[in-house]
């Protein structure tokens, strides 16, 4: 099976024969067989090439690039060769037709919020929270336009991070959701998750035939794979969250894990390792698929939703959106 590769340490990645080879500051070397490569992710300061890159680019490898603090910072991917204009087209019409916009935006939402619940069910967390969200959900049909639907989702979303001092344990606490920048360590892991989660989405929308900048929750601009933002909001609450709950409360993290720069709090190249094993290992987790009756890994259902998009776009079959019966 293949599986994303992450670069932590700087270094330099080169081509030998049918390998590349990832060779650190000291000169130890790691074999990454091609066949065995989905994607790299690189967090560390690391020399390229052309002759590696036009390598990785025949098997279809994105390498995916983090800044210092291990924020995404932007994709190398190869020309695209699974592409239709069929398809676009009827990607584009199903964005201006404000109905058929609305119907996916609320698809999301509400997978995202079954996912929320989902945890905060899991947990015991008290019942009035998970009240107040319900309340969101029920008048959620009767919105009409996406400015309304998203502050529904900012609400439901705040609700839920209300609940996390209630899951947490081992002097972990989250005061407020705070992104740019991270202040505390909580914030830090989410900000860190959320941004490998984008990308992972990213690396499967564009397997696909969709195109990843016209989207239908987010809204669509300039410099930014918006659809990748939708879709991730099905899976952050999904894999994301239960991730940094687990860490936390099993104490294979911890604030050592973290470094402090001023008013910045960023994960440490150890914790970073303890996030994205733990990370790579949920993705590659199968479950009995009931529709397709075989076992399918988390990053698999990624790239099932995104058929299932295809297929409303075209009008082959209505979107129904993942709602995790496991």
């Amino acid at each position: 099976m293949s599986k994303d590769y992450y670069i932590i340490n700087n270094g330099s990645i080169k081509r030998k024969d049918n390998t590349i080879y990832h060779y650190d500051e000291l000169g130890n070397k790691k074999a990454l067989p091609i066949e065995q490569v989905d994607d790299l992710h690189l967090y560390g300061e690391v020399d390229l090439n052309t002759k590696m890159i036009n390598y990785i680019s025949r098997y279809g490898i994105m390498l995916h690039f983090y800044n210092y603090y291990g924020y995404y910072s932007g994709t190398y991917y190869p020309r695209k060769k699974n592409v239709s204009g069929f398809t676009l087209v009827c990607q584009s019409a199903c964005y201006l037709d404000l109905e058929e916009r609305l119907y996916l935006a609320k698809s999301f939402v509400k997978s995202a919020a079954h996912h929320i619940l989902r945890n905060m069910r899991y947990y015991k967390v008290d019942e009035s929270l998970i009240e107040d969200i319900k309340d969101e959900l029920y008048t959620l049909d009767e919105v009409e336009d996406i400015a309304t639907l998203m502050g529904k989702e900012g609400r439901i979303r705040k609700n839920y991070y209300k609940s996390f001092n209630q899951i947490l344990k081992n002097g972990f606490e989250f005061n407020k959701r705070e992104k740019r920048p991270p202040k505390d360590p909580l914030n830090a892991m989410i900000s860190f998750g959320n941004s490998i989660m984008y990308t992972n989405v990213l690396s499967e929308i564009y397997k696909t035939q969709l195109d990843p900048s016209i989207s239908f929750l987010h809204e669509p601009s300039t410099k930014r794979f918006s659809l990748s933002l939708d879709i991730a909001e099905i899976f952050k609450p999904m894999i994301i969250d239960p991730i940094i709950f687990s860490l936390v409360n099993n104490k294979r993290i911890n604030k050592k894990d973290f470094i402090y720069e001023e008013e910045l709090c960023y994960l440490s190249d150890t914790g970073k390792k303890k996030f994205l094993q733990e990370f790579e290992g949920k993705m590659q987790t199968t479950i009995k698929h009931r529709t397709l009756n075989r076992k399918v890994s988390y990053r698999m259902f990624i790239r099932l939703e995104c058929y299932k998009l295809i297929k409303h776009f075209i009008k082959d079959e209505k979107y129904k959106v993942l709602k995790a019966w496991w």
